[in-house]
């Protein structure tokens, strides 16, 4: 093995966010960029020498340059093992699978999310550590520090590339290369989970489903699990084939960019239930026939009704959720008995609660279910989750929701992404809201609203006592309606503010309203008190979901 030194100098802004590095392709095509963050990884992970480690990504552009990269970075770093999923792919809750089953010491997730694709979008690479998760934050921040400081990395020089595109081992230098099936761990654990023949038994009834895989990696497990494994129709999967560019795509599973999908569950001969899932297929979107469902209700819709399916018949310890999420899932955690753990944005705050067994079922608003099962949110596993419940309910998407409104009451929820706006102006936005908190309390905002109370979010986490300052911006109005505000940590150009608009509405016969009607006054009252056009100079938000 021929192991070479290169010198190299630090890059500003290589500070990982939320779930890791995502920038411009551009930016990781820079000489010694991905290097560097690579190398500033292994510095800051002890003990890493003769461990294994666990490679692949989502398959967008630059995503095999980057793991012929890794694996001779690896390599020269001491790595006795790495598993890598054929042809560089593997999904991000398939990453946090194998890791755990084949007790890998951490993984490298080579994805830029939902973020879109090709020469001209976005790409990004995070740390998972041996429980599957998202490094936490005490070390993101070791390997932030780490960047700023590096003078060299090393790589194997010697050899051609490796041949990752057929299974079996091959060596580079003193280390071994697996090539793994990246479906077949993670579609073994979701028989182990749930009640493969109840969905069998669904599809062979006739019922119907479409799932968009947004031209992504979900594609090829998604067709191994509803096409090969449950008997769905050849065709129930669209856009299974993974591209560098998602065909042109955003594989964003919401109401803005999955409209395909929606218009297809719309009519009298729709399918019966509908899925999308993104680009790493963490995410996942749930429709019924003529029915959006919310993330915030799908998460707690699934806690009430965890029981029905096998991986979950003991019950829940408990509901995490992200604080912007809806509280819909605290109304299902009070009726169980159990805690819903409130954490700032980001997976990786729900592993302590996992790893601790104080949470079962975790959520986030942004399309992200998950469970104890891994230490990702899991696309693919929610919508077997809601297969599951219709095919052992015999109810339909809209019918389990309606019923769970009519028990608990329905949350409005909406989400208004203002994107693109230069960062010194949404930061003076939050700084100049941030100094407003102590004037708000008691504040009559009109049409009955009056805010109770208004903070900055902070999170002490129950298990090892750290503390999360400066998670968002909330405001508690006193009949339990909320608005947060919230800058993302996931783009990629400029800042992106994030609204959250939250009514709760006990009456069953006020459960028709369209959400944005419903939640007018909130709208307004939150571009009053934040100034939102005043200073982004935007007349309406981008994106709203």
């Amino acid at each position: 093995m021929s192991i070479q030194t290169v010198p190299t100098r630090p890059f500003a802004g290589q500070r990982p966010g939320t779930s890791g590095l995502r920038k411009k392709v551009a930016v990781f095509q820079q000489p010694h960029y991905l290097e560097n963050f690579v190398q500033a990884v292994f510095d800051t992970l002890p003990g890493h020498e003769g461990q294994t480690l666990v490679l692949g990504g989502d398959g967008r552009f630059h995503n095999r340059e980057a793991v012929c990269t890794i694996l001779r970075m690896a390599a020269a770093n001491g790595f006795a093992k790495v598993l890598v999923g054929r042809g560089g792919l593997l999904s991000t809750p398939a990453v946090s699978a194998v890791i755990r089953r084949r007790a890998a010491f951490g993984g490298l997730i080579l994805s830029a999310s939902h973020n879109p694709g090709g020469p001209e979008g976005d790409f990004g690479i995070k740390y998972n550590a041996a429980n599957g998760g998202p490094a936490p934050e005490r070390l993101t921040e070791a390997i932030y520090a780490r960047t700023q400081q590096l003078e060299a990395y090393r790589i194997e020089s010697d050899g051609e590339d490796i041949d990752f595109d057929s299974l079996g081992t091959r060596r580079l230098g003193g280390m071994i290369v697996e090539v793994i099936d990246p479906v077949a761990d993670y579609a073994e654990l979701m028989q182990q989970l749930f009640d493969f023949d109840a969905m069998r038994a669904w599809f062979a009834a006739d019922h119907r489903m479409r799932f968009d895989a947004m031209s992504a990696v979900g594609g090829p497990y998604a067709r191994a699990i509803f096409e090969d494994l449950l008997g769905a129709p050849a065709g129930t999967v669209v856009n299974g084939e993974p591209l560098e560019d998602f065909g042109g795509h955003h594989p964003d599973p919401n109401p803005a960019h999955a409209t395909e999908l929606i218009a297809a569950l719309s009519g009298a001969d729709a399918p019966d239930f509908g899925a999308a899932s993104d680009g790493d297929a963490d995410r996942n979107m749930i429709l019924g026939r003529d029915f959006v469902l919310t993330p915030s209700d799908s998460l707690a819709v699934l806690a009430e009704h965890a029981t029905r399916v096998p991986g979950y018949r003991a019950g829940l310890a408990g509901i995490a959720r992200s604080m912007p999420t809806s509280r819909a899932a605290d109304k299902v955690a009070a009726a169980l008995g159990i805690t819903c753990h409130e954490t700032p944005t980001g997976w990786k705050f729900f592993g302590n609660l996992l790893d601790a067994g104080q949470a079962t079922l975790c959520g986030e608003e942004s399309y992200g279910t998950g469970s104890n099962h891994v230490r990702e949110k899991d696309g693919l596993w929610a919508v077997l989750f809601w297969l599951n419940l219709l095919a052992s309910s015999g109810r339909s998407v809209e019918e389990l929701v309606r019923a769970h409104w009519a028990r608990f009451g329905r949350h409005y929820y909406s989400r208004h992404d203002w994107e693109g706006i230069p960062t010194a102006r949404a930061d003076a936005l939050m700084a100049e809201l941030r100094a407003s908190l102590p004037s708000l309390a008691g504040r009559d905002c009109g049409d009955g609203l009056r805010i109770a109370s208004a903070d900055d979010f902070a999170y002490t986490d129950p298990v090892d006592g750290s503390v999360s300052n400066g998670q968002g911006v909330r405001l508690l109005f006193a009949d339990g309606s909320r608005i947060v505000f919230r800058l993302s940590g996931t783009g990629t150009e400029g800042a992106t503010l994030r609204v959250y608009l939250e009514r709760y509405e006990p009456d069953p016969a006020h459960h028709d309203q369209p959400v944005q009607q419903a939640l007018g006054a909130l709208i307004r009252i939150a571009d009053e008190l934040a100034g939102i056009r005043r200073h982004s100079g935007m007349g309406a938000a981008s994106v709203v979901t």
